[in-house]
C-alpha cells in the first residue's frame, strides 16, 4: 500500500475511536491495531520513512488495503483488538498473541460463592463480569468488595457430608481471619446470599441498593446496642461513597446480544454484525450479498443472520435488527429498538456499515485504475518505442548455423510481457545454401507471417529481430511484401551496445539500461538465441549420426537405431570389440561396423572435441 493509495482514501477514514486492519491481496489479516482517532493513527504509518522501523515499513509495503471498525470508546477498541488478535494471530502483531486475555471477575456457582479474578470464562453457570481492560482498576473494585463483605476464599468441598472432623479445626482457624465461616455453620446461608446479591449490584454499577442494605444493617446493629459493629458498617458506607464509580463493562443491562444492520444497493446488499458478549463488543464482521431479481430484503437479512451466527458460534438469545425478520432458530427473540442502549448499538452497526460500503466503493474505483505490472511495462515500452498501441503480443527471431551447416531459426513469443512457450516455433532453413543470415531471415519471416495471414490468426504488434540493420532490412522486405508494415512495428537489437534500430531510420536509439522495456527486449533476444542454439545442436547431432552409421555399406536405418538404443552414442559403438558387435548384430553386420571404424579410419578421434569447440564459439558469437 503506497502513500498515494492512503491519500486517496484519507477523507473516508473516520476520526472516531475503533480498530483498523491491514490486509494483503489474498485477504489475510497482517495487523490489527486500536486507536482513539483512527484517521490520525493510520496517518502515522505514512509519515517520514526515516522515523519508521523496518517492521512498519514492511507492513505497509505488503498490505493491499485497510479495513476499520468504529466503536464508542477507546476501551471498547481495546477489547475488540484483543479478540481479533487472538482469533487471527496476525503476522505483524506481537502483543496479545499469547494465551492471556483480559480479566473477568467471577462469582462462582457453588453453595457459598467465591468472588475472584479469572482470565478463563467457563460455561458452568457461574457469573462473569467484565472483561476489564485494566486489572489495576478492577482490583480496586474487588478490594472495595472485600472491605464491605467478608467472603469465603478457600477451595474446600463444602457439602456437609465431606467436612471431616480433622479439617474442622483448620477451616475454623482460617475463617476467623478471613471470613465468617459459612461452610462450618458460623454464618447463615441467607445472610451470605444477601451479601452476594449486593456484590452483583456493585459489579453492575447499582450502588443505591447496596447503600440501602448497609444503612439498614447499621441501624439494626445500633438498635441492638452493638455500636462497634454499627461503626464498622458506617466505615464501609464511607468506603462505598468514596469509590463512586461504575463497573467497567460496556453495558450494565445488556448481556449476550447480536446486532445486525443492512444497506441495500441495486445489485448488492451489505450486512454488518456486532457480537456482544457479557455486555462487551468482542467481534464484528461484514458480508456482501449478491441479489437475485426477486429476492426480498428480509430474506437477505435472514440469510445473513443464520450465516453469521453459525460462523461465529453465537448463542445469544436476542437479535437486534433494523426491521422485522423471520428467525429460523427457536427461542430466539428479535427486536427493532426505538430507544435506549440497544438502539445505540444498532446505530453503531449502521455507522460502521456506511464506512465499510464507502471504502469498498473507493477500493474498487482505485483497483479499476490501478495498473498491473504487465500493463506498466507495456506502457513503458509503448512510450520508449513511440508506438500507437500497447505491444501485448511480441515475436522475436534468431538464426543459428556453423559455417552454413544445419541452418535453423527460432521464433519466440511473449504475451503480456511474459514468455508464451506454447507459441514458440522452430524452423529448418530450406531454401538457403551456405552461411547467409539475411536470406535465412527472409525465408523464416515469410513462412511465419504468410501462414498467420492465411489462417487468419492474430498478428503481433511488435517484431524484434536479433541483429543489426542488415537482418532488420531483410525482415522488413518481407513484411512490406505481405502488406503488414502498417500493422506491425519491426525493430532490430544489436548486441554490442544494445542499440535499437528502426527500418526507416539509420541512427539507432538507446533505451535507458534500467528501463523495464529494455529488459523485456533483452529477455526476448536471449530466449530466441537459446531456443535456436538448442534446436541447431539437436539437428547437428541427428545429422552427424545419420552421416556416420548410415554411410556404412550394408547398414540401414533400423540397424542404426538398434545400435544407438544399446550403446547411446557413435563413440561407444566405435569402442566395442569385434566379439561384442558380432554377438549383438550377427557376424555379417558386426564385421562391417568393426572394419569400418578400425580399418577405414572414417572418424577422427578429435571430432567430438571439435563439435564442442564449435558450440562454444557459437555461444560467444550469437550467430
Amino acid at each position: 500500500m503506497t502513500t498515494k493509495d492512503y491519500k486517496e482514501i484519507l477523507s473516508d477514514i473516520p476520526t472516531d475511536p475503533g480498530i483498523y486492519k491491514y490486509i494483503d491481496e489474498a485477504g489475510t489479516i497482517l495487523y490489527v491495531g486500536k486507536a482513539k482517532n483512527i484517521r490520525k493513527r493510520i496517518g502515522s504509518y505514512f509519515g517520514e520513512k526515516k522515523n519508521q522501523n523496518y517492521k512498519t515499513r514492511a507492513l505497509v509495503r505488503n498490505a493491499d488495503h485497510l479495513e476499520f471498525t468504529v466503536v464508542d470508546t477507546e476501551q471498547d477498541a481495546l477489547l475488540l483488538e484483543n479478540t481479533l488478535i487472538k482469533k487471527y494471530q496476525p503476522r505483524y502483531n506481537v502483543n496479545l498473541k499469547d494465551a492471556k486475555s483480559y480479566t473477568y471477575i467471577c462469582i462462582k456457582k457453588e453453595r457459598f460463592p467465591r468472588v475472584f479474578f479469572t482470565r478463563r470464562v467457563i460455561r458452568d453457570g457461574s457469573t462473569y463480569l467484565g472483561p476489564y481492560t485494566s486489572k489495576f482498576r478492577a482490583k480496586i473494585l474487588l478490594d472495595i468488595i472485600k472491605k464491605l463483605f467478608m467472603l469465603r476464599t478457600c477451595t474446600l468441598n463444602l457439602s456437609e457430608s465431606n467436612i471431616k472432623k480433622e479439617k474442622f479445626k483448620v477451616c475454623l482457624e482460617y475463617h476467623i481471619k478471613n471470613c465468617k465461616g459459612p461452610c462450618v455453620g458460623l454464618e447463615k446461608q441467607e445472610d451470605y446470599d444477601a451479601k452476594i446479591g449486593q456484590i452483583r449490584n456493585i459489579l453492575n454499577g447499582n450502588f443505591k441498593p447496596v447503600k440501602e442494605y448497609l444503612d439498614s444493617l447499621m441501624m439494626l446493629y445500633s438498635d441492638n446496642m452493638e455500636f462497634e459493629k454499627a461503626q464498622e458498617v458506617q466505615f464501609k458506607i464511607q468506603e462505598l461513597k468514596a469509590y463512586q464509580a461504575k463497573s467497567m463493562v460496556m453495558s450494565n443491562t445488556i448481556e449476550d446480544l447480536d446486532v445486525f444492520a443492512m444497506e441495500n444497493e441495486e445489485e448488492k446488499a451489505y450486512v454488518t454484525y456486532l457480537k456482544i458478549v457479557n455486555g462487551a463488543l468482542i467481534n464484528t464482521a461484514t458480508v456482501e450479498l449478491e441479489k437475485n431479481l426477486n429476492i426480498k430484503e428480509k430474506d437477505l437479512m435472514q440469510f445473513a443472520i443464520d450465516n453469521l451466527r453459525s460462523k461465529f458460534n453465537s448463542v445469544a438469545p436476542e437479535v437486534v435488527v433494523p426491521f422485522k425478520v423471520d428467525i429460523i432458530e427457536e427461542n430466539i427473540k428479535h427486536l427493532v429498538p426505538q430507544r435506549g442502549e440497544k438502539k445505540k448499538l444498532l446505530e453503531l452497526a449502521e455507522k460502521n456499515l456506511r464506512y465499510y460500503v464507502l471504502q469498498m466503493k473507493k477500493d474498487k474505483a482505485t483497483r479499476a485504475t490501478k495498473q498491473t505490472s504487465a500493463e506498466r511495462i507495456l506502457n513503458t515500452m509503448k512510450k520508449d518505442l513511440q508506438m500507437d498501441v500497447l505491444p501485448y503480443h511480441i515475436e522475436c527471431f534468431d538464426n543459428s548455423n556453423i559455417q552454413g551447416t544445419n541452418p535453423v531459426a527460432s521464433c519466440v513469443v511473449f504475451k503480456n510481457a511474459k514468455p508464451s512457450k506454447k507459441d514458440y516455433r522452430k524452423f529448418n532453413i530450406k531454401t538457403v545454401v551456405g552461411p547467409d543470415d539475411f536470406a535465412s531471415m527472409e525465408e523464416v519471416v515469410r513462412r511465419r507471417y504468410t501462414r498467420l495471414v492465411k489462417d487468419n490468426e492474430s498478428l503481433p504488434q511488435l517484431i524484434v529481430i536479433d541483429g543489426g540493420k542488415g537482418q532488420l532490412s531483410s525482415a522488413m522486405k518481407i513484411i512490406k511484401e505481405l502488406g503488414l508494415e502498417e500493422k506491425i512495428l519491426v525493430i532490430g537489437i544489436a548486441k554490442r551496445l544494445e542499440e535499437i534500430y528502426f527500418h526507416d531510420d539509420p541512427i539507432p536509439i538507446y533505451i535507458n539500461k534500467k528501463s523495464e522495456s529494455l529488459k523485456v527486449i533483452q529477455h526476448l533476444r536471449n530466449e530466441a538465441h537459446r531456443f535456436a542454439i538448442t534446436f541447431h545442436r539437436d539437428q547437428r547431432s541427428k545429422n552427424m549420426i545419420q552421416s556416420v552409421l548410415t554411410d556404412i555399406p550394408g547398414i540401414g536405418e533400423k540397424t542404426t537405431q538398434k545400435l544407438l538404443a544399446e550403446y547411446k552414442s557413435v563413440a561407444n559403438v566405435r569402442d566395442q570389440s569385434l566379439e561384442a558387435l558380432v554377438s549383438f548384430l550377427g557376424k555379417a553386420n558386426g564385421n562391417k561396423i568393426f572394419n569400418y571404424f578400425h580399418h577405414a579410419d572414417r572418424i577422427e578421434p578429435e571430432t567430438e572435441n571439435k563439435e564442442m569447440a564449435n558450440d562454444k564459439n557459437m555461444d560467444k558469437s550469437g550467430d
